[in-house]
């Protein structure tokens, strides 16, 4: 009994540490689902990114290259077919990268599931021009989200400094 108490005890000793060390990790992730019905829906997992609002967002955000943000690339599940831009995705997973630039945003879609942050574009299946909307006010961190248009519409948000960027995801 004894012997249980003192590993009881040395668990309990160590939570504080444990969680002290989660607490350094830089970039915890996050995650953003749009629900078509019960059984249909997408999710989406990222890191988290922090800006320094003191400095250019260019400096911060690889311009014109695929980006993934926090070093992985967002992740995309689907449990049934979607169609994005031209392309109907069917269910299964892909990894999301975005190609930023001053005025317009670019997602990119892939077959790949390497979360390493690698990109290849032999695996992209299709690139598709985001619309882009002022924010009412900057953004300091990277927030990924759905927003519903129509039952079978969503339309996932990318939001970060001063712009919302957008790319819709169809039900089929």
């Amino acid at each position: 009994m004894h012997r249980y108490v003192s590993s009881a005890l040395l668990l309990v000793s160590l939570l504080p540490a444990c969680a002290a060390f989660a607490q350094d990790d830089p970039a915890p992730a996050a995650s953003a689902t749009c629900n078509f019905d019960q059984d249909k829906q997408l999710v989406v997992n990222y890191q988290r990114v922090a800006l320094n609002p003191k400095k250019a967002l260019a400096t911060q955000v690889p311009f014109n290259k695929p980006w993934a943000p926090g070093g992985k690339p967002i992740t995309l599940f689907t449990n049934g077919s979607v169609q994005v831009g031209p392309r109907v995705l069917g269910v299964g997973a892909y990894t999301l990268f975005v190609i930023p630039t001053s005025k317009r945003w670019t997602l990119v879609v892939s077959n790949s599931t390497d979360t390493s942050g690698a990109y290849d574009e032999k695996n992209d299946l299709v690139r598709v021009p985001m619309d882009a909307g002022e924010l009412p006010s900057p953004e300091p961190d990277l927030v990924v989200t759905f927003a519903h248009i129509t039952p079978n519409e969503c339309s996932l948000r990318v939001d970060l400094d001063k712009y919302g960027h957008f790319a819709v995801f169809q039900q089929k």
